[in-house]
């Protein structure tokens, strides 16, 4: 079988090649993004593999089909820019990655909660001009804090395991609740109540129209003052415009974000000699209390690994008619 497989960077080539081995697809890789200019680049193919910012709207969908794809192939958990009810009307199986390493992302949010809460950032800028002063730098425990953590799935029970251990009160919300995450000494409560109580609220959503703009200026009125927001998830959970109102109020004492609700046209991609046309990213960018990184929290070894065998394993399972649990 030949697969297209868009968007790509070394580390994604390195990876997919190592598992291929046993599989022995045919693979054809693309630096660019699946967009209905670049959908006819899959001809020939009868898979296409692409991962969280690409295009597989209904136009797109319905060039691949008509060229002969079969089946989407997700290398990443989620499916929102995947128009699900066309890929079925054009009868195309569409397969993701659901889990891959949810202690990669958990350990990447807490070391945007620590670099941002002890300033280490900006310590770190400070002692390159040796310049060693303290002043600005002080920081607050851990320990004995409360945390809210929003969505209990695997990653959200990384997060509390990590959390648990540096003695911090756990708060959680999720409409479907998860035994583990009681075991694990955390306590359900409502959203306003998680928001009233925490010192830092970290989220673990995934991105549905349920969920768009989860954290918008009501909900930041509800918080405390200086409360510190960590989303390591999708950028549609945060109204961008109104955090930046908040981090201006000082509502929002810190603000660590790997997502971005527009970071389609900027993340995964080299910006530094260009001008950033994006002025809420720029204003965001200008804040010395707000920490952003491109979308790497889930960039680890044993992450790239876990997510270039399911994806190869879903497309096997299919090219084969064996049953494939991660079937959309």
């Amino acid at each position: 079988m030949k697969i297209a497989v868009y968007s790509t960077k070394s580390y994604d080539r390195k990876y997919l090649e190592l598992v291929n081995v046993k599989y022995n697809f045919d693979l054809e890789f693309f630096d660019f993004m699946l967009s209905k200019r670049t959908a006819k680049m899959a001809e020939g193919c009868q898979a296409v593999c692409i991962f969280v910012n690409d295009n597989a709207d209904r136009e797109v969908l319905t060039e691949l089909a008509q060229i002969g794809v079969k089946i989407i192939a997700l290398r990443c958990a989620g499916f929102n820019n995947v128009d699900l009810e066309a890929a079925k009307e054009l009868g195309l199986s569409v397969v993701r990655v659901p889990a891959y390493s949810p202690e990669a992302v958990a350990e990447h949010t807490v070391g945007l909660m620590l670099t941002l809460n002890r300033r280490i950032h900006r310590a770190y800028q400070r002692a390159r001009e040796a310049n060693f002063s303290l002043e600005g730098l002080i920081g607050f425990n851990m320990h004995g804090r409360t945390v809210g953590v929003i969505g209990t799935g695997k990653i959200g029970l990384a997060v509390m395991r990590i959390l648990k251990g540096f003695g911090m009160h756990i708060l959680c919300y999720d409409p479907f609740k998860n035994p583990t995450a009681e075991e694990l000494g955390a306590t359900y409560v409502s959203l306003d109540e998680l928001y009233a109580h925490s010192h830092v609220i970290t989220l673990h959503c995934p991105a549905t129209p349920e969920n768009y703009h989860l954290l918008n200026a009501e909900a930041f009125k509800k918080m405390k003052d200086g409360v510190m927001i960590i989303n390591t998830s999708r950028g549609t959970l945060i109204d961008t415009q109104a955090a930046i109102e908040a981090l201006k109020s000082r509502k929002i004492g810190a603000l660590g974000m790997d997502v971005y609700e527009n970071e389609r046209d900027l993340f995964f991609e080299d910006k530094s000699n260009e001008v950033i046309l994006d002025d809420v990213f720029r204003r965001l960018s200008s804040c010395h209390n707000v920490l952003l990184t491109g979308h790497q929290a889930f960039l680890t070894e044993e992450a790239l690994t876990s997510i270039s065998d399911v994806t190869l394993s879903n497309i096997h399972a299919l090219d084969t008619n064996q049953p494939c649990e991660n079937l959309l």
